[in-house]
């Protein structure tokens, strides 16, 4: 795959998006969106709630069932100012779930926000719950880049972390949305179908299902399969740099069941697999790579790691091989899900080896996830947006769906 990064220039993934196109709450029901529809350079328009009578029948439909935690933590200072923690991952080299179930303490690498008024020693919050006292309390370690290393230490100590996010916590709505948490989105910015909890942003193209829909799926014979991906604050990172080689890519951590992975090269070359998402997407993409790996014989036992540019860097093999490969591995293994990290970049020039079809929403200007749509359907990414832009569709998180079909 004979890809330039230095010549992908990001001021030629951009457009003009005014802020009355973003939407800033979701519509009464989820299936009443407007839905694009790209097929084959084609576009129309339907409502969501039709997607069932617009994937081609026999498809197999791939979700990102993360769950989004309550992230965003709040304390004030001594004299009354706010400080906002944002969890964004285990400080540790830590498997993302057992970190979740810890207990007592944990150290997590978060942003902050109003950092100046911290000055000193631990912030404190207490609130009753089931008429018990918790407190929760946090103390600064040290900086990384970007991000601060937190202490976080509570009480009740028999309490998990993942339970004290959701006592103290709230759900980190995007930043473009200029507006505070409300009750509703504690159910809206969630998947149906979320499962498992980790997430600091939601799988948006997800959103739109209702429980009708995917029983929808079922009369037109479409399959339904489940990877986790837990999406990173980093999805909303603006690109800014010249070139997308400059670019460091968000790592995010990747959960899949074997069974699926059996389904997949069950399906490989039918142009039938469809993704739900960006992040399925490049969960499926990586578990590629990682098959790669296998069959060259370059990887290190106990550990899927795929790095930004491990496409741009390695030939690639059958796709169906590669697939397989990592279900041998599984097997001589006796493991019953895959677990790693993925900080694959996917931009124009990639070879899509999976997927003939992605359902998501319209992306951020000069984000990584406009790159992807770029990559998937080449420069008609222009007329596509131009067309949604023109015919009032929503933007970003909250916004209208497509589904874009080659």
């Amino acid at each position: 795959m004979k890809i330039n990064p230095a010549e992908i220039l990001i001021k030629d993934y951009t457009y003009e998006l005014s802020s009355e196109k973003i939407a800033q709450f979701p519509l009464k029901e989820r299936d009443s969106s407007k839905l694009l529809i790209y097929n084959n350079g084609t576009i129309s328009q339907d409502i969501f709630r039709n997607i069932a009578e617009i994937i081609p029948e026999n498809s197999l439909l791939i979700f990102n069932d993360t769950k989004v935690i309550n992230a965003r933590l709040k304390f004030m200072n001594p004299a009354g100012k706010e400080i906002e923690i944002f969890t964004l991952e285990p400080a540790e080299n830590t498997e993302l779930v057992t970190a979740l179930s810890t207990k007592g303490s944990v150290s997590w690498a978060c942003l902050v926000g109003n950092l100046k008024a911290w000055k000193s020693g631990k912030l404190s919050s207490v609130k009753i719950h089931n008429g018990t006292e918790c407190r929760l309390e946090a103390e600064l370690l040290s900086r990384q880049a970007d991000t601060f290393i937190i202490r976080l230490y509570w009480q009740p100590l028999e309490r998990t972390f993942a339970e004290v996010l959701e006592i103290f916590g709230q759900i980190p709505l995007p930043p473009y949305m200029k507006r505070d948490a409300v009750p509703d989105d504690k159910t809206t910015y969630q998947t149906v179908y979320s499962e498992t909890e980790g997430s600091v942003a939601a799988p948006t193209a997800g959103l739109h299902f209702t429980n009708e829909v995917l029983a929808s799926l079922k009369s037109y014979n479409i399959k339904t399969g489940f990877v986790t991906l837990h999406v990173g604050a980093g999805t909303f990172k603006p690109v800014k740099t010249r070139n997308i080689s400059e670019h460091d890519m968000h790592s995010e951590s990747i959960y899949i069941k074997l069974s699926l992975l059996e389904e997949i090269t069950a399906n490989i070359g039918t142009n039938r697999i469809i993704a739900v998402g960006t992040t399925s997407m490049r969960t499926i993409e990586s578990l590629f790579w990682f098959g790669v790996q296998l069959l060259q014989g370059r990887h290190h036992i106990g550990e899927l790691n795929i790095t930004q540019w491990e496409p741009y860097e390695n030939e690639p093999e059958d796709p169906a091989k590669a697939f397989q490969a990592i279900i041998s591995y599984m097997k001589q293994n006796d493991l019953k899900y895959l677990y790693g990290k993925t900080n694959i970049i996917i931009v124009p020039g990639y070879d899509f080896k999976i997927f003939s079809g992605i359902i998501t929403n319209f992306h951020q200007p000069q984000s990584t996830l406009l790159l992807l749509i770029a990559a998937f359907i080449g420069s008609d990414w222009k007329v596509l947006y131009e067309y949604a832009l023109n015919n009032d569709f929503r933007f970003l998180s909250y916004g209208d769906s497509s589904i874009l079909l080659k």
